[in-house]
């Protein structure tokens, strides 16, 4: 889809103009024909936000679509409800994509059609699932599990974010405390070490060393450190980097059994999700595997995809990844062979759900005090190796 900017004359002689996303010049001219506008100007659209754009934040999506539920349970039709959630919906990047899916609706778009046009807002899983619930007549029901999938998804990100907040702050606080010393309080004992012609040990000629180096290079560091995040992430986006970074987090000590159930949560609850809606396996496994997010993940759901499309069944190939462990592979492999491979998915889902919570937990006993003796540890043997000049001068004067 592409957006075009276009201006028009009504039937009326009054000049309207906007932007809308259409196929090709040509059906957006007879898309527009059909509301009696005569197309004048017509040109590709200017993107604004290029590589900057944000998508709408889970909360927001989980919100609009259980109300979104009510509402078409309720028996409203699908573009009152649209409009009504546009105009109350807070989030304006949200209600800005739902007033442009009324208006394709309004224009004979199906629902799930008009969501695939603001990925941003409506990712392919969502778009997938409405679809599904257009097609067999239950939306509603569609809706209600995709609100309970986002929630659960939220829910599993905002563990990992709040994992990582504490040693990210502990950091963040003891570069800061050592670069405030070596700055600005190691210079001043330096001086007066100096006045006083003491001898210095070693710990306290590596730290004034270490605080001429740090005044010196501070733009180097602050210049270097920006760049070194840049070029990281640019080599991040390529996908070999992604491949090596990713592979190499799984594998990671502490982080990286956490890392794994996290993935493995994320495909089952996905996965189970899309096949409970009446989304089809291959297309299930397409989907699941672009919102892993990992790219071993995702390798290893392609892999599996081809041989499943090849016939062979799905706990096979998912096993000879090497990547699933073997437990939910046999799980998936007993509920494939009963029939409610869904239902064994989102037990699955479930339970490792409940294991990244204790991993977290672990993790974060574990973190504290190490964190705390690591501060511990830089800050006070600064200050130490600084005073043990005093002390010997302090023992000459006894």
């Amino acid at each position: 889809m592409t957006t075009y900017a276009w201006v028009g004359r009504t039937r009326n002689g009054q000049i309207v103009k906007g932007e809308r996303e259409a196929e090709s010049r040509e059906a957006l001219q007879e898309q527009l024909r059909r509301e009696q506008i005569l197309v004048t100007k017509l040109e590709v659209a200017r993107r604004k936000e290029g590589r900057f754009q944000r998508r709408v934040a889970p909360r927001s999506l989980a919100i609009f679509t259980r109300q979104f539920s009510v509402m078409i349970d309720a028996g409203l039709p699908l573009v009152q409800c649209l409009e009504l959630l546009s105009k109350e919906e807070p989030d304006k990047r949200l209600a800005g994509a739902i007033e442009k899916v009324k208006v394709d609706v309004e224009s004979g778009s199906a629902l799930a059609e008009a969501m695939a046009r603001r990925p941003l807002a409506f990712d392919a899983l969502y778009t997938n699932m409405v679809a599904a619930g257009e097609a067999g007549g239950i939306l509603d029901t569609i809706l209600k599990r995709l609100s309970i999938f986002i929630e659960k998804q939220a829910k599993l990100a905002a563990q990992v974010k709040s994992a990582m907040i504490y040693p990210s702050v502990v950091m963040s606080i003891a570069v800061v405390v050592v670069l405030v010393i070596l700055w600005k309080v190691v210079p001043t004992f330096s001086s007066l070490f100096e006045g006083l012609g003491a001898q210095l040990p070693l710990p306290t000629r590596v730290v004034i060393w270490a605080s001429e180096q740090v005044i010196f290079a501070m733009p180097f560091l602050i210049v270097g450190g920006i760049l070194a995040g840049f070029m990281f992430r640019r080599y991040y986006q390529t996908p070999a980097g992604r491949m090596r970074v990713d592979r190499t987090l799984l594998r990671a000590p502490l982080i990286g059994p956490i890392l794994r159930k996290i993935a493995v949560a994320r495909f089952c609850r996905t996965l189970g999700t899309l096949l409970s809606s009446g989304v089809p396996i291959l297309d299930g496994l397409d989907i699941t595997a672009k919102t892993a997010g990992n790219a071993v993940i995702e390798t290893a759901i392609l892999q599996a995809r081809q041989r499943i499309e090849r016939g062979e069944s799905i706990a096979g190939p998912l096993k000879a990844t090497n990547v699933f462990p073997p437990m939910v592979t046999q799980m998936i492999g007993a509920g494939e062979s009963t029939g409610a491979l869904d239902a064994m998915l989102a037990k699955i889902a479930d339970f490792y759900e409940d294991e990244v919570d204790v991993a977290i937990a672990g993790l974060l006993t574990v973190l504290e005090p190490a964190l705390i003796c690591f501060l511990g540890v830089v800050v006070g043997g600064i200050v130490i190796s600084m005073y043990l000049p005093l002390f010997e001068l302090i023992g000459q004067l006894s």
